[in-house]
């Protein structure tokens, strides 16, 4: 059997397009979701519109799991039979075991592997998957790609106010003091992604102070930014119009809306609107 040169890896935060994957032959490793005794795949047995409707309405808060290294195994196993290479790029290995699970399965199976750590999720981390593909569309070599890869996680950039501090207490991702230190002042908080973790960047008076304070992070950087997405859990209405008046501020940058996938939107809670980008 005649083996393809590169395998390509992610995980479901990245929230590619069904289109990409497809075209591109991305295997995409799902992260879980879990209400009660039910875990659901993200984006592939439970839709974030699905998600953030039974997140409404759930009595208990949900919680989130990594891929199983069996899977994880199963897939390397896989790949090897077919590919050359695998480059493997995942949600940021500090928060879940998606990418330490990769290197595990890679170490066991011997194939010749890349796994990057993305330090982030998402948008970020989706376009990071787009750029290394590109490179191979553009006929680098496996060598080639890692080395330019290897810069990606240092570029990219997620800012969010969360609609939940409690979802986001619960989970571990914010301290017991800071919440109750901003729900007492009725402050809102804005986190930002630093090597790899969310953490807790400023706290200001008002949700509408929280957007500016956002902008301002992409003012700083806008002349080394092609692509925004206005990134939201279950908050639409605010992501759109948000979108419109950001494309008339940078008229150079190209704005999207992303929705949160499952796994990250149980953390940050419904309502929350955050910017992101990757960095030329």
């Amino acid at each position: 059997m005649i083996k393809s040169n590169i395998a390509w890896v992610t995980d479901t935060t990245a929230t590619l397009s069904p289109e990409f994957i497809k075209q591109h032959n991305i295997y995409v490793v799902p992260l879980f979701v879990i209400f009660g005794e039910i875990a659901y795949k993200e984006n592939i047995e439970i839709s974030s519109t699905a998600f953030y409707q039974k997140l409404a309405s759930a009595k208990e808060l949900p919680k989130t799991s990594q891929p199983s290294p069996g899977e994880m195994l199963e897939l390397f196993k896989e790949i090897k039979e077919k590919y050359d290479h695998v480059i493997a790029i995942h949600v940021t290995g500090a928060l879940t075991g998606a990418y330490n699970g990769a290197i595990s399965a890679a170490a066991e199976t011997g194939v010749d592997a890349f796994v990057l750590d993305s330090l982030i999720g998402s948008f970020p981390l989706g376009k990071m998957v787009e750029r290394a593909v590109a490179l191979e569309q553009q006929g680098k070599a496996f060598e080639e790609i890692v080395a330019e890869i290897k810069s990606l996680p240092a570029k990219g950039r997620l800012f969010l106010t969360p609609g939940s501090l409690e979802q986001l207490h619960k989970g571990g991702r914010v301290t017991g003091t800071q919440t109750v230190l901003a729900t007492l002042l009725n402050m809102k908080v804005i986190l930002k992604f630093h090597e790899g973790r969310a953490i807790l960047c400023d706290k200001v008076r008002s949700h509408k102070r929280a957007i500016a304070k956002m902008v301002d992070y992409l003012e700083v950087e806008k002349n080394y930014v092609k692509e925004v997405t206005v990134i939201h859990a279950d908050n639409l209405k605010e992501a759109t119009q948000w979108k419109t008046i950001l494309q008339s501020q940078f008229p150079h940058i190209s704005f999207s809306i992303t929705e949160l996938s499952p796994v990250p939107g149980t953390h940050a809670g419904r309502g929350t609107i955050g910017l992101a980008w990757l960095g030329e």
